[in-house]
């Protein structure tokens, strides 16, 4: 065999090959299924990330406010659960997780679920599903969070440069499903509310009624056939008010009150004393009236009046 004659065809043949793949688009000596089986084989990385992923909730679990810093790039940026705003910076992020060893509450354990990730070269978008098991002052308490989190390889490791963490949805449906405790701040702002309609409705106070009665207003009142809009409403507070009417006295004897996610029934017994024309009058019975929060202020989009007690 001449060897010669061998290794310049062999030569020619692969210089032949290379400048063919060179001018045809799409030509390549590596089969594509091949290439991207190396592009996709990142175990030692998913591995790294995971485990890093880990290491975060480790630290809310075990409060460590160090470690949780650690675990987070200094020009962090994203959104965490129940943010309105951007939050930018490690300094930004502790200041809204506020870890504290001494507290009784917190995060207790955790299972993810759909858990996966993309690469593109040293930056990995990843995304999954966290079932969270925490300590409140109202009891245990479970919630699925739905987070992506962006990570880059710095020095050879893995870091969280950014996230999205949001309540997942069926959490939020259970939430609104669930019967939730008022706090009595909040149920002292609630009944302040009621009460303003009801004087200002008596009063003739047209901005306040404007202001805590919707558009979409349905309204049953005692003795009354006819169903009350929001225009209607206003008309009826502006003659009494214009015939001289006034509020002399205001009771709610009895009021229980469910909440459901942003929206409260307020059930109640209510007293209330008139006079117009010289006259005093007084009625009695039971409401039911509906309030919504509404940019941060409790409205009252319907009510229903009998006049039993």
């Amino acid at each position: 065999m001449n060897l010669r004659i061998f290794g310049f065809s062999l030569f020619s043949f692969v210089l032949g090959v290379a400048l063919v793949g060179a001018v045809t688009p799409g030509f390549s000596l590596v089969p594509t299924g091949a290439s991207m089986n190396v592009q996709d084989d990142r175990a030692a990385d998913r591995e790294a990330i995971r485990a890093h992923i880990d290491s975060i909730f480790q630290a809310f679990i075990k409060k460590d406010a160090a470690a949780l810093r650690a675990t987070h790039a200094e020009n962090w940026l994203g959104y965490l659960e129940g943010s309105r705003t951007m939050i930018k910076g490690i300094d930004g992020y502790m200041d809204w997780n506020q870890v504290d060893p001494k507290s009784p509450y917190g995060m207790k354990s955790y299972k993810m679920r759909e858990f996966d990730m993309i690469f593109k070269g040293d930056a990995a978008f990843v995304c999954f599903v966290a079932d969270v098991e925490s300590n409140t002052p109202n009891g245990p308490f479970h919630r699925a969070l739905r987070i992506s989190d962006f990570y880059t390889k710095q020095n050879g490791q893995w870091i969280q440069n950014g996230s999205d963490t949001a309540l997942h949805a069926e959490s939020a449906e259970q939430q609104l499903q669930t019967l939730r405790p008022l706090p009595e701040r909040g149920r002292q702002r609630l009944l302040a509310a009621r009460e303003a309609v009801w004087r200002a409705y008596f009063a003739g106070d047209r901005g306040t009624l404007e202001k805590l009665i919707p558009e979409e207003t349905v309204a049953i009142e005692a003795g009354n056939n006819n169903w009350f809009t929001r225009q209607t409403i206003l008309e009826g507070s502006a003659e009494f008010a214009k015939g001289g009417g006034k509020l002399i006295k205001l009771e709610f004897p009895k009021t229980e009150i469910q909440v459901y996610g942003q929206t409260a029934v307020v059930y109640s017994n209510y007293a209330y004393e008139l006079e117009a024309g010289g006259q005093r009058s007084n009625q009695a019975g039971r409401v039911t009236e509906v309030f919504v929060m509404r940019n941060g202020q409790w409205v009252t989009p319907g009510w229903h009046m009998d006049s039993g007690r």
